[in-house]
């Protein structure tokens, strides 16, 4: 998602002229086109989702490669649908995210054991992307672009700073034996159903109270540091108030939604 967004803002392709096109979408008419992230995002969800567990659970390979390309084709789709992309914008993100999942396909086993590896990762995970967002090329004009940017790696860093403290402290119980090579999915009865719904629930409550505390409280730190007016929206768009707030917000959602909402889940007994 870093990679396409700062490549929109280094490209600076326009969006389809409207008309002939409707754009449907409003909040993001200010950035630019090329490559489509939802065609990015789209396509490294399921593809990836489909590498990493064809080997681990038990399905027909042809069942889930039909439903990531149907996924990830009905995105591409409608960001035609919306006027929000051309083609070569849609085209261009697929492209993109095939290169990235071939280039880092070897690496998966590391990236997926160095939550666990080393008491520096924290620390890693927290200013790298930090920089990089503090760092986002700048444009002529204001977009959203850096805003969303540093929401979606803020988000990554929390989850993966979450995934460490766990395995670190020790909040999540470490399987009796290892798990066999190939598992089969469990069936979707009523009793799972609902206890799903009820994880999700408690889950999404407790990250949005989570979200609003800390988001607030950031932002008072932050303009009264500056000495900027609470209530001056602006302000929130400037570079050492934006990238600041929407990063410890972002990244405590995703320690949240990692540590916190499965401990709740165990006092509740939704485990």
């Amino acid at each position: 998602m870093y990679i396409g967004q700062v490549a929109k803002d280094i490209l600076k392709w326009p969006r389809p002229v409207s008309p002939p096109v409707v754009r449907l979408e409003k909040r993001v008419m200010a950035e630019f086109g090329m490559p489509s992230t939802h065609a990015m995002a789209a396509t490294a969800i399921s593809f990836t989702l489909l590498i990493s567990t064809i080997n681990r659970y038990q399905y027909p390979f042809v069942l889930g490669l039909m439903m990531a390309v149907v996924f990830s084709t009905l995105v591409c789709l409608s960001r035609l649908y919306t006027g929000m992309h051309t083609v070569l914008d849609v085209l261009g993100g697929v492209l993109i995210t095939a290169t990235l999942i071939a280039i880092t396909y070897p690496a998966w086993p590391l990236i997926d054991s160095l939550h666990s590896a080393s008491p520096v990762l924290p620390v890693c995970v927290i200013v790298v992307p930090f920089l990089l967002c503090y760092h986002y090329p700048v444009s002529d004009a204001y977009t959203p672009t850096r805003a969303d940017t540093t929401t979606i790696l803020a988000a990554g860093a929390g989850v993966t700073l979450g995934l460490w403290i766990n395995h670190f402290f020790q909040l999540v119980a470490e399987p009796a034996q290892s798990l066999p090579a190939l598992r089969s999915i469990p069936p979707l009865t009523r009793a799972l159903v609902l206890q799903g719904l009820a994880k999700f629930t408690v889950g999404l409550l407790l990250v949005l109270l989570v979200r609003l505390l800390v988001q607030k409280l950031s932002l008072q730190v932050l303009f009264s540091w500056f000495k900027v007016v609470v209530r001056n929206k602006e302000a929130r768009r400037r570079l050492e108030i934006e990238v600041p707030y929407k990063f410890v917000t972002y990244t405590s959602v995703g320690i949240c939604a990692t540590t916190f909402v499965p401990l709740l889940h165990r006092v509740l007994g939704l485990l």
